[in-house]
């Protein structure tokens, strides 16, 4: 059964999926396709430590396996600084700093073009333009009309002429009808004699005799 190139082109972005997964750093795919007899696609994965490299490739082989895919053969299987998986016509490599200068990887592709394997982000949905609402017509003022006249600041309340008015009766109640002339006092009554006793007078006469 032949594979399309689409086909190994999907694989390929699979496979570096799976190691972005896992952090391996840089992620890079060339594409071979006509360029080499091995194959069409190359997955370079980057990693720092041997543990890594064992939990790249085996999510690498996971996630194909999901999707009906299966390594056809594997290669440094006792390295702990390099391991190949070989899908027919992709190649993953998986592999640390000190591979990478001893087997010069990335002078191997330095001659073919990568592809760009991460999903673009889907565009944000527009947003739905705001239509304005007609502007209501405001009737033009006569160039005639006059302003009416500003209250004076100094105008009295009904109020305060109801009091005046009060305090007006309130004076002429009070004042007498006619000050010309002045009142004149009753005279006390007399104080009455105090009359003598019987006795006292008859002595008096009695002393004349």
């Amino acid at each position: 059964m032949t594979i399309s190139k689409s086909s190994f082109k999907k694989i390929a972005f699979a496979a570096a999926r799976a190691g972005d997964s896992k952090k391996a750093e840089p992620v890079t795919v060339y594409d071979l396709a006509g360029k080499s007899p091995l194959a069409d696609y190359a997955v370079l994965l980057v990693v720092e430590s041997a543990p890594q490299l064992d939990a790249v490739e085996e999510e690498v082989q996971v996630k194909l396996k999901q999707e009906g895919i299966y390594c056809l053969y594997r290669d440094g299987m006792r390295s702990k600084n390099w391991k190949v998986l070989d899908y027919g016509g992709v190649l993953v490599h998986i592999y640390d700093g000190k591979a990478a200068e001893f087997y010069a990887i990335d002078k191997v592709y330095a001659g073919f073009k990568t592809v760009e394997w991460e999903e673009a982000p889907a565009p944000k949905p527009a947003a739905p333009a705001v239509v304005a609402a007609p502007a209501k017509a405001v009737p033009a003022k006569k160039a005639g009309a006059k302003k009416p006249a500003a209250k004076k600041a100094g105008a009295k309340k009904p109020a305060a002429k109801k009091t005046a008015l009060k305090k007006a009766a309130v004076k002429k109640i009070a004042a007498p009808k006619k000050p010309g002339k002045k009142i004149r006092l009753a005279k006390k009554p007399a104080k009455a004699k105090k009359i003598k006793p019987a006795k006292k007078a008859a002595k008096k006469t009695a002393k004349k005799k």
